[in-house]
């Protein structure tokens, strides 16, 4: 079993998280409205754009999962790939923060495309680093809610900047988005480079065998994985929709404007990230999966509580929101502590580590989820709603996209978790497998060679805390 890590070399780990997150959040949030409102792009063509370059980047994943799982060097597996995909994030967010009225359909269909390869790059190895850093149960969901708290982090840091730039600096909207763009251009190297650099990685075990798409298809297969990727897709559609309709809900139904909608959506992630001990606490007395299905409950009755809050009560937004964003950490943080757990059923029943490749299938159904969420323009646009005009039909498709829709959504993966197989005793017995068919192998081996191509168990460029 792995030493349990400091909570300073894991804020190091997570750091990376921070700029992530804060580009993450307005390509959901902010990014598509802009490119409608503010770049004369029409409904349609934004909604098709974001959808269709997150449906396609996902056949990325297995490929990148497949490849980590297979990559052995001095660094380790998945530090290389984190340090590889920095720049690709900072270029691609550069040219899609930065475009000005005049852009067209290609101009964003190329830079989204690039963004999302580094996205990919960066979230896939960094879950997966994560995933390797303990053995433990309870220590796992420890190690991810730092890293969904640094996700928090960077949605309130970027939250914070277009009040900033349009109270503090007399900004404009255009101003806003820039500045989101430049404090993802300027931190994610940074960031990256601070948590390669001072956080180790445990040696990978031996390689038994290769992974890829056949592999990455058989673990569908699977019915603790099955049930994972269904929870984890509805608990990314149901935030991702109320997320793409935040603004639109808020501004027509709610009566706020730009700038209040920005306060009432950072006190909802600030919530969420007095949220995030929250969960692993829970998590520790009933179960990971148990904690889950009390988080998505609260979560739908939450959302629809927004419908009948009064426009304009502002302090009463507040707290509806509060309430909201509560649960919000508990999908990411729990989904991937568990997703860890199943490395280890699967490593048991095959004896191939495949940690990239299921990490490759979190962050695959997130972006379904999400690419589904900003989707949701093109239905919302089919059952009448006009940004620019109301109309009966238009606002009664808002609210029922808005509150009902994703309500529904969270009442389903409580259904699913409850009947979850792996639990910690479950996993106690797997692991205890696992540590002594190792401990045969070691000893029936005694005069093995060396992989050449292997990295030494202390050869690593920062130690472990």
């Amino acid at each position: 079993m792995t030493e349990r890590k400091s909570s300073w070399a894991l804020a190091r780990f997570a750091s990376p998280a921070v700029p992530i997150a804060a580009m993450g959040l307005p390509l959901v949030v902010y990014l598509p409205e802009y490119y409608v409102t503010s770049l004369g792009l029409s409904l349609t063509t934004v909604g098709a754009a974001f959808l269709i370059v997150k449906l396609v980047d996902m056949l990325l994943d297995p490929v990148l999962g497949g490849l980590m799982d297979n990559t052995r060097s001095r660094f380790g597996r998945f530090r290389p790939w984190l340090a590889a995909g920095s720049p690709v994030i900072a270029i691609g967010s550069y040219a899609l923060f930065m475009a000005q009225p005049g852009v067209g359909a290609l101009y964003l269909w190329f830079w989204l495309s690039v963004v999302y390869v580094g996205y990919s790059m960066v979230v896939l190895s960094q879950t997966a680093w994560g995933a390797v850093l303990s053995s433990d149960y309870q220590q796992r969901s420890r190690v991810f809610a730092w890293w969904q708290g640094a996700n928090v982090v960077g949605m309130i840091l970027v939250l914070c900047l277009p009040p900033i730039v349009t109270g503090v600096f007399k900004g404009d909207h255009l101003d806003s988005i820039a500045a989101m763009g430049w404090f993802i251009v300027v931190l994610a190297p940074l960031a990256v480079l601070l948590a390669v650099s001072t956080v180790g990685e445990p040696v990978a075990p031996p390689r038994h065998g290769k992974t890829g798409l056949k592999q990455y298809l058989g673990l569908l297969t699977r019915p603790s994985v099955r049930r994972l990727l269904i929870a984890d897709l509805l608990m990314g559609l149901a935030p991702g929709i109320a997320g793409t309709l935040f603004l639109f809900f808020f501004e027509r139904m709610k009566g706020f404007d730009k700038t209040q909608s920005g306060v009432l959506l950072l006190i909802y992630f600030i919530a969420a990230l007095a949220g995030a001990p929250i969960w692993p606490m829970l998590a520790k007395r009933i179960g990971k999966h148990k904690a889950l299905a009390v988080a998505s409950v609260v979560y739908a009755i939450v959302q629809l509580a927004t419908v009948f809050m009064p426009p304009g009560e502002v302090v009463l937004g507040m707290i509806v929101l509060v309430l909201a964003g509560l649960p919000y950490s508990a999908a990411q943080l729990l989904v991937r502590s568990m997703m860890a757990d199943i490395g280890d059923e699967e490593r048991l029943l095959t004896g191939v580590d495949k940690t990239g490749l299921l990490y490759a299938i979190v962050t695959g159904t997130l972006k379904l989820g999400y690419a589904l969420a900003v989707g949701v323009f093109i239905i919302l646009g089919a059952l009448g709603f006009d940004p620019k005009t109301p109309t009966a039909a238009g606002d009664a498709a808002l609210i029922g996209l808005y509150a009902f829709a994703p309500a529904a959504l969270g009442l389903m993966v409580a259904a699913v978790m409850m009947r979850y197989p792996l639990d910690a005793n479950r996993l106690a017995e797997i692991q205890r497998q696992l540590a002594a068919r190792d401990a045969a192998e070691a000893s029936s081996k005694p005069a093995a060679q060396p992989d050449p191509h292997a990295p030494d168990a202390n050869a690593l460029v920062a130690p472990a805390e």
